[in-house]
């Protein structure tokens, strides 16, 4: 299953792209696009919405993960996420793609344990569950790639069981104990937590901007 995680951003829009394999998450690839303030933002957002459309066709994503929109202090960065975000959603809805949405604080939860954890543990951490050689830049494409594995974590494996209609309870212990570590992404998490307790790497080398699935 492959998950197309997107970083949105009329400036700058970071891409990540993971395969969920049995036992294991992958990266296939990465990178950000950036479009020119001296571009009419038609124009920049007619160029986000092809590059999206140029990732579906090329990958075949069977989901896509977007940063919810959220009140911000910052009115200009609200806007470009949002005008980014629709034409996301439109190029999704084309292909007959199903979305989830996180919060910026969800996705660190999801993957760095913390919801106020800050760029390089969130970088450091995605690098450990994809199994990569050196941090994923830039900044935009390693959030990108947490939101994918963030929407990774929440789908569970198929499972004819699974999908049975559930009542709302208050406790799902009671009723279901919490088997912790079955889903590849639980395993991967928990699997690099232990690779980093020993020793914590420190600054990386830069990487490309997109090179994950290039030999």
């Amino acid at each position: 299953m492959i998950i197309l995680g997107i970083d949105p951003g009329t400036a700058a829009l970071g891409y990540g792209l993971i395969e969920q394999e049995p036992g294991r998450l992958r990266a296939v690839d990465f990178g950000c696009v950036t479009t020119s303030a001296d571009l009419p933002l038609g124009d920049r957002l007619a160029a986000i919405h092809a590059c999206v459309v140029n990732l579906i066709e090329q990958h075949r994503p069977v989901l896509i993960g977007v940063e919810r929109l959220f009140f911000s202090r910052n009115v200009q960065t609200a806007f470009a996420v949002g005008q980014a975000r629709g034409v996301i959603l439109l190029a999704a809805a084309q292909h007959r793609i199903p979305v989830r949405e996180a919060t910026p604080n969800e996705v660190k939860l999801a993957v760095a344990g913390s919801g106020s954890a800050d760029k390089l543990q969130v970088q450091r951490m995605v690098a450990a569950i994809l199994g990569l050689a050196v941090l994923p830049q830039p900044d935009d494409a390693a959030d990108a790639l947490a939101m994918a594995i963030c929407v990774a974590h929440r789908e569970r494996p198929a499972d004819p069981a699974e999908d049975r209609p559930r009542a709302a309870v208050l406790d799902r212990s009671s009723i279901e104990p919490i088997a912790r570590g079955r889903t590849p992404y639980e395993r991967a998490v928990r699997e690099a937590l232990a690779r980093e307790q020993p020793a914590r790497p420190g600054p990386a080398s830069p990487a490309r901007s997109s090179n994950a699935g290039r030999r």
